[in-house]
């Protein structure tokens, strides 16, 4: 498992970071605090909040292309 955390504070980075997530086969979730939602779904994503970074679990060790298209969202 990989894990990054992510800034998706507006609805258009929300909509596009969902739709990388869904080209890919494997799991991805998304852990606000003590929630977490599956990234694949759109109103989970609305349901964290989006004001504070967002960790990203990806579960999958063959993720590097995805880590790469996610890359404009990472935060430190």
């Amino acid at each position: 498992m990989r894990a990054v955390n992510v800034k998706l504070s507006l609805s258009e980075n929300v909509k596009a970071f969902n739709a990388i997530v869904n080209k890919y086969g494997f799991d991805v979730d998304l852990r606000s605090g003590r929630y977490v939602v599956n990234a694949k779904s759109i109103l989970g994503i609305f349901s964290l909040d989006l004001a504070r970074p967002i960790t990203v679990e990806v579960y999958e060790d063959n993720c590097d292309a995805f880590i790469e298209e996610i890359k404009p969202f990472i935060v430190d």
